[in-house]
């Protein structure tokens, strides 16, 4: 007799995974009615990291939007304004010889990142900022065709991809194309995402299909083998990464709680214009 998937909820539906018997794992995400990622998001998404990395029998992670046609839109820029206010009343000063400390997002895809675990990122829809910096830090990420973007416009709102983006994408790409799309905002179409290396590969058909039948492909591979494959081409790739990662966290809190940070997503949060929009 087959095993019913059990299903575990966090922060109010936030994040709810779906442990199967084959050792995979389902981790969906949701924040209707828009998909962005704030803080309820991220301690849901932690909490499911947290049960994860207490089962032993899980091989294999599948992450995926529960709302359809949205992954991860992008973080709250409500959120982020309100946050950039708080500290900027405070007259505080970010220098990178002094780090900022990890926030929730920076632990989640940290943790993804040494997990012995295989994580794939099934693209559903949107993912753009903080969601698309979260798909950077798996493993693996496909994308369904659709009409919805991939990609680190935060330039277009006077910030900078503060999740990791600069680093994980610049060693996914290389500099160049990195400086290129972070600089001037940009966003891919999931087929250009894919020709471009963004993603893996995309697909016609439910995504969410396709990661099921990527994970039982690894899952029926040497466990070890797996682990250790992902730590060396981790390592390979990421050899400088903390130093990195802890400059862009402070850099982004630099640049944050400037005025003109702040006013641009005042206007954008006032404006309804999409974040895929060149100011």
């Amino acid at each position: 007799m087959t095993q019913a998937p059990q299903e575990q909820s966090f922060a109010d539906g936030r994040a709810t995974l779906q442990r199967r018997a084959d050792g995979i794992a389902v981790l969906r995400l949701s924040n209707p009615p828009q998909g962005f990622m704030d803080d309820a998001s991220e301690a849901g998404i932690e909490a499911a990291m947290d049960a994860i990395d207490a089962d032993e029998r899980l091989r294999v992670v599948v992450i995926t939007g529960a709302q359809p046609g949205v992954f991860v839109r992008h973080f709250d820029v409500g959120v982020l304004e309100q946050r950039a206010r708080a500290l900027a009343a405070r007259g505080l000063r970010f220098d990178p010889a002094r780090p900022v400390p990890e926030a929730p997002i920076h632990r989640i895809t940290r943790r993804i990142e040494a997990s012995g675990r295989i994580f794939v990122a099934a693209i559903n829809g949107f993912a753009m900022g903080g969601g698309f910096e979260l798909a950077l830090a798996c493993d693996l990420r496909i994308a369904e065709e659709g009409d919805y973007r991939i990609g680190l416009p935060e330039t277009n709102i006077g910030l900078l991809p503060g999740g990791g983006g600069t680093q994980r994408l610049t060693r996914l790409v290389g500099p160049g194309r990195a400086l290129e799309w972070i600089l001037l905002g940009k966003t891919f179409a999931p087929r250009e995402a894919a020709a471009l290396g963004l993603v893996n590969a995309c697909h016609a058909g439910p995504v969410l299909e396709q990661a099921l039948e990527i994970a039982a492909a690894l899952v029926r591979r040497h466990p070890l083998a797996l682990t250790h494959v992902k730590r060396l081409v981790r390592g390979a790739a990421a050899a400088v990464g903390e130093a990195g990662l802890a400059e862009e966290r402070t850099l982004f809190c630099d640049l944050f709680t400037t005025a003109q940070s702040i006013e641009l997503m005042t206007e954008f949060n006032g404006s309804g214009r999409s974040i895929v929009e060149a100011p």
